[in-house]
């Protein structure tokens, strides 16, 4: 039986696997390296700076620039990365610093005497103490209700598409005011796209300003300090205390879930975007169906009432919604155990990220109600590696009673905290 296994070979799943391998722990990572990152489309660039986007290891030295090191690139602030680049780095990070990963998927997460039993894409039974859930955004990714149903011929969400170039000639809307969106709308110009629009319920685009040199003079760094997620001490509080923001009441964290760091877009993308010629702002689509000549007619509420429009296919960049109902992997009865905070499903996440079943730790996206705006990001890496891992070495000296991995918890020890 593995100390840990770890599901997920994301930023996140990759730092916790080794962070657990350098501490010595029994692992077993599954998951296909960077997968969701190898499969976004050429063109695309990190919107975060390359100092925010290092995975995590104890000793901190595998980071982004340690990667740009051996290929002589320089990871420079202000200077934006190829997605391409940082998935290889991923790939890289990978073979430094977990001794194997398992490149099948999991299939499913039960509970079992002692831990969990896994079941793999081809059937095989793996068992665990504990269980580390790093399943990245795409499990969780959000599709307006109107569009829901339709054939993926007729409607994706731009987390489905690597190369936008089977578009070219045909008329697409993109649905959506944040990177995603735009950059996803530039790239279809760029790739000879016939009509490219954008829908979006806000009322403007919001864009980045180019960031500011790290090293400004005290008064400017102390009015506005840089942090992983932009600049200001709004941000630097999201970014630094987690620990402090999972402690807010339940209805504040939700509220500043839902609000904080809303979508905008890149600086470097907004001379790109300015080829998209039709951008519709103040507008969401109420329903849409397929015409006989196999387009898509949408109606579309905006300030002057609705209007109709024709195109021949959507990409929703409508983000990602943390809910555990989309939580396939883990077995319904898991599932339904465990406890939730919000209207949206997320799960409750205790002090070293142990959900409320002991031995269930998650990271990443999931995480996000309970810690914080930054575990939206690769950021959040750094923070969450070496506590869950501390929180998984605490739960396997806890051992035998009431906390004992594979055990609801309905009452006496609560969840390992810090």
């Amino acid at each position: 039986m593995y100390d840990l296994v770890v599901v997920g070979a994301g930023p996140y799943g990759l730092s916790v696997a080794a962070h657990a391998a350098a501490h010595g722990l029994r692992l077993r990572a599954f998951g296909r390296s960077m997968e969701a990152w190898h499969a976004m489309p050429s063109g695309m660039f990190l919107k975060s700076e390359p100092w925010a986007s290092h995975l995590s290891d104890p000793e901190g030295a595998y980071g982004l620039d340690a990667y740009a090191a051996t290929r002589g690139v320089r990871a420079e602030h202000g200077v934006p990365l190829p997605v391409g680049f940082f998935a290889a780095y991923g790939d890289w990070f990978a073979r430094q610093t977990v001794p194997v990963l398992d490149e099948r998927l999991v299939g499913s997460v039960l509970p079992a005497a002692g831990g969990f039993e896994l079941r793999t894409e081809d059937g095989e039974a793996v068992r665990a103490r504990t269980v580390a859930l790093a399943v990245g955004v795409l499990p969780f990714l959000e599709i307006p209700g109107p569009l829901r149903g339709l054939p993926r011929r007729y409607v994706t969400h731009s987390s489905h598409h690597g190369e936008l170039d089977g578009f070219a000639g045909r008329d697409v809307t993109v649905v959506g005011a944040g990177q995603a969106a735009l950059e996803t709308a530039a790239l279809l110009v760029e790739r000879g796209a016939g009509a490219v629009r954008i829908v979006a319920r806000a009322g403007r685009l919001r864009w980045n300003t180019v960031p500011p040199a790290l090293d400004r003079g005290l008064w400017p760094s102390l009015r506005a300090p840089h942090t992983g997620l932009g600049c200001g001490w709004r941000n630097r509080l999201y970014a630094d205390t987690p620990g402090i923001f999972r402690r807010l009441p339940a209805a504040t964290r939700e509220r500043i879930f839902d609000s904080a760091l809303g979508p905008a877009g890149a600086w470097w993308l907004r001379e790109r975007f300015a080829a998209v010629g039709d951008v519709r702002l103040g507008q969401r689509i109420t329903a849409a169906r397929v015409t006989g000549d196999e387009r898509l007619r949408l109606d579309v509420a905006g300030p002057d009432g609705t209007t109709v429009l024709e195109t021949d296919h959507v990409i929703a960049a409508t983000g990602f919604t943390p809910s555990l109902d989309r939580a396939g992997v883990l077995s319904p009865a898991l599932r339904r155990a465990l406890r939730r905070v919000g209207a949206g499903g997320a799960p409750e996440v205790g002090g070293l990220f142990e959900s409320s079943w002991p031995g269930l730790f998650l990271a990443g996206l999931l995480t996000a109600p309970s810690y914080g705006p930054s575990m939206r990001f690769v950021f959040g890496a750094e923070y969450t590696a070496a506590r869950l891992v501390k929180g998984v070495r605490q739960r396997l000296r806890a051992g035998a009673g009431s906390g004992t991995p594979g055990r609801p918890r309905t009452g006496g020890r609560a969840p390992v905290t810090a």
